[in-house]
């Protein structure tokens, strides 16, 4: 199961998986492993539960549009290339020095 970007999970998502742990007798943390999502934000919504809170909590959050979450995805993808060139760079540099070939980069 993928994560939801950034931690904003709808209140029917929040409710469904306090059921989840109410009605199945699972721990906080089994239970936030099977959904993917962290055992701290569960445990949040299963205290705020017990109180009555549920529905209030998020209400201050907004889900990104459609061009922040692709905005999000090309920089997380544009990181992990540049990873990989400047990992091939220092393979190469390190392929030389071992052949003898040094020379000023």
């Amino acid at each position: 199961m993928e994560r939801t970007p950034k931690g904003l999970y709808s209140p029917e998502f929040r409710a469904e998986a306090v059921k989840l742990i109410e009605k199945t007798g699972l721990s906080v943390d089994r239970a936030a492993k099977q959904l993917s999502i962290p055992k701290s934000s569960l445990g949040n919504w299963v205290r705020a539960a017990k109180k009555g809170q549920l529905a209030e909590v998020g209400k201050g959050q907004r889900l990104p549009s459609e061009q922040e979450l692709e905005l999000g995805k090309l920089r997380k993808e544009l990181a992990e290339v540049k990873q990989e060139r400047d990992l091939l760079k220092n393979l190469r540099r390190i392929s030389r020095r071992s052949r003898g070939e040094i020379r000023p980069d």
